[in-house]
């Protein structure tokens, strides 16, 4: 028994690598990992590559073929049962002949939430549900937010000085955190779908939120920018640069003013470069944009986690209506020293410190003399 179990986590920690393979290109699915094995050998391995193509099931029992019949399958999460982009995964486990399959988590996607595994065990597989269930949630945490409501996960990252300032008073930013830092929030950006920044962060900086990495090409996210008057200079290097991905740049409704052919002449020019989205929103309180109603509009594009990563306005809007799922925090051992450069939020707080927001750290580890924290606000406040 003991070296059932011991089997059975060294299989389903496998499917959950495989399954890491797939990042950055299977959204709105979710990334999966399978495992066919058969005396105590693996026969067939895959995982879910990208979006709209064969799942990670098909993988496995293809590559495992004729020897399949009386085989195990692990699987990250529970086989699909229904047509989508491809043919139910669960009706093929049936039909390889599988007599066990071990499944990490439950899929929460109304069209399937456990009729897969009751298509298995009314087919006469033995399944077992829930071996590192955990681990299967945080890996597809996007999925799991954006199959269930109404908006993608957000992702709040910050690159700070240890007194809280993002940038001086002259709005400059590089480098308060260190390269190993930098690649780490690279990697951030190649697993989301989209990358959100306000125009006081394209003025300043004139980034161009690409996603580099060092032992692989990154995926770039699609890039949105929050441009009420649209200030964005035509030569700004995040509409200019070589890059596979959109530009979405947001605008209000109340621009232009009446009579501003400039500024129109302006919008028909970016509107002819390649892969450049122009969309208008009312403005809502405090003459800013109602961002609750714009994610709900990127959810509705299938965009399903989003990296708020520029403009302290903007960050403090999504703090101030709990829209964000997990805080990224790049502390550098610098302190900025004065009461004039830009600090992580701009906005009013509370005017208590018992009304400010509470973190749970769940992971943090030193990048160099640099130090990354991973957070979720706490639902339950304790004193």
């Amino acid at each position: 028994m003991v070296n059932l179990i011991m089997d059975d986590q060294k299989y389903m920690a496998r499917a959950l690598y495989l399954a890491q393979l797939g990042e950055g290109r299977t959204s709105p699915n979710p990334m999966v990992g399978a495992v066919v094995v058969k005396d105590g050998e693996i026969i067939g391995e895959g995982y879910h590559q990208q979006y709209g193509g064969p799942h990670a099931e098909v993988f496995a029992l293809e590559e495992a073929g004729e020897e399949a019949p009386g085989a195990e399958i692990y699987v990250t999460l529970e086989p699909c049962s229904h047509y989508g982009k491809t043919p139910p995964c669960a009706q093929k486990v049936i039909d390889s002949g599988i007599k066990r399959a071990v499944v990490a988590m439950v899929d929460p996607n109304p069209e399937v939430a456990g009729r897969g595994i009751k298509m298995l065990r009314e087919a006469g597989i033995e399944v077992e549900v829930g071996l590192f269930q955990e681990e299967a949630q945080v890996l597809n945490e996007s999925f799991l937010k954006y199959i269930q409501s109404d908006y993608p996960f957000i992702y709040l990252k910050k690159a700070q000085t240890l007194d809280g300032y993002i940038a001086s008073r002259s709005g400059d930013s590089k480098w308060i955190t260190n390269s190993k830092a930098r690649l780490e929030g690279h990697k951030l950006r190649h697993r989301v779908d989209a990358i959100m920044v306000g125009i006081g962060t394209v003025l300043a900086d004139n980034p161009s939120l690409t996603a580099r990495l060092e032992e692989k090409e990154g995926l770039d996210p699609l890039r949105i920018i929050l441009d009420p008057l649209l200030k964005i200079p035509l030569d700004a290097k995040i509409i200019n640069q070589d890059s596979k991905a959109d530009t979405l740049i947001i605008t209000s409704t109340d621009f232009p003013p009446t009579g501003a052919a400039a500024s129109l002449k302006k919008k028909e020019k970016l509107l002819k470069k390649e892969k450049v989205e122009i969309i208008s929103y009312e403005n809502g309180k405090d003459n800013y944009f109602e961002i609750k109603k714009i994610l709900k509009d990127l959810h509705d594009r299938e965009i399903g986690s989003i990296l708020v990563e520029g403009g302290a306005k903007l960050s403090h809007t999504f703090l101030k209506e709990d829209l964000v799922d997990k805080f990224y925090y790049f502390i550098a051992p610098k302190i900025y020293g004065g009461s004039d450069g830009i600090a992580s939020f701009c906005g009013s707080g509370p005017k208590l410190m018992s009304d400010s927001v509470d973190l749970k750290i769940i992971k943090q580890k030193n990048l160099g003399d640099n130090l990354f924290l991973i957070a979720e606000r706490k639902r339950n406040k304790q004193s």
